[in-house]
């Protein structure tokens, strides 16, 4: 039996991320640092705060490449990811 207002839709940053944390144009920033796969533009949705709204800046070879600092990183074979705070990955959609 299924509990009433219970609903079982996936939401930017849910589970383990906890929740949005704000948004970076149309990229969700997600409470452990991470940025969301969604493919749900952040300046569009209410009720996730704009807190940021600043273009991503590219970082310096070897430099800071976390997800808060709005910095995002090249790999070696094109993909743009930024740090999450465990230091983890999170790749940015194409």
């Amino acid at each position: 039996m299924v509990a009433s207002g219970v609903s079982s839709a996936n939401y930017p940053c849910s589970g383990g991320k906890g929740g949005v944390a704000r948004c970076n144009g149309a990229l969700f920033i997600c409470n452990d640092g991470s940025i969301s796969g969604s493919k749900k533009n952040c300046s569009s949705e209410s009720g996730a705060p704009a807190l940021n709204l600043v273009a991503p800046r590219r970082a310096a070879p070897g430099g800071d490449c976390f997800c808060r600092s709005n910095n995002i990183c090249t790999g070696p074979r094109g993909g743009q990811y930024c740090l999450s705070d465990n230091g983890a990955k999170s790749y940015i959609r194409r």
